[in-house]
């Protein structure tokens, strides 16, 4: 049985080479081809298909990734491979994100492209040693989040009042001799209160405090 296979590319050339490549295959058909998002999605809903074959970039620099997401939605078990010209950690990280089996960079030879095809259709999708590299990595990166958000969360419940002020005046960008201007006491005096800040952020400069709230964007928490 043919592998069917809908192609979505806003480039009528390329389309056309993909179409004309694919169907030259004995175990490949090409059931639909769309130029758009929107199009692949109004064709995804009318024709029967196994790989969804799709360019990120289209009407939109991330439209092939919604439209990939709201076909998945409705036809969960569509294998979708990206084109896509960039092969940055980004993208690869929005292309997983979105249930894509696989990725391909525009302009690899066609005897790659059709191995692409034919692992995801089997299976077994070709993630290189670079994807999961980067996934690996992005998911330990979610991790120390993870435990850095509990951590802060735990020690601003343990912040004072004055704390938490002198806290948004830090993200505000005040100096020291500023925060004590505004709030009207000594330098030393708000000196003391950021060693406090410090120690319970386990944190060694200001500055660190608020790139750790931004990072972990609670900014709002202040």
């Amino acid at each position: 049985m043919a592998i069917r296979i809908l192609i979505a590319d806003d480039v009528d050339l390329l389309r056309e080479d993909l179409q004309q490549t694919l169907d030259a295959q004995e175990d490949m058909q090409v059931v639909g081809a769309a130029a758009s998002g929107a199009q692949v999605c109004r064709l995804a809903a009318q024709v029967d298909f196994d790989v969804l074959l799709i360019d990120i970039e289209m009407e939109s620099t991330t439209a092939g990734i919604r439209a990939a997401e709201d076909i998945l939605a409705q036809k969960p078990d569509a294998l979708v491979i990206f084109l896509t010209a960039h092969e940055t950690e980004n993208m690869i990280l929005m292309s997983m994100g979105a249930g894509a089996v696989d990725y391909v960079v525009k302009g690899c030879s066609e005897e790659e492209l059709l191995r692409h095809i034919r692992k995801a259709y089997a299976g077994e999708p070709l993630l290189n040693a670079r994807i999961q590299r980067t996934v690996l990595k992005e998911y330990s990166r979610l991790r120390r989040s993870e435990k850095s958000l509990l951590f802060f969360i735990n020690n601003v419940s343990q912040l004072t009042p004055a704390e938490r002020s002198l806290v948004r005046y830090l993200l505000d960008g005040f100096k020291t001799r500023e925060i004590a201007a505004a709030r009207c006491v000594e330098v030393v005096t708000v000196k003391t209160q950021i060693k406090g800040l410090l120690r319970k952020f386990g944190c060694t400069r200001s500055k660190e405090i608020v790139r750790m709230i931004r990072e972990l964007d609670v900014e709002h928490l202040f």
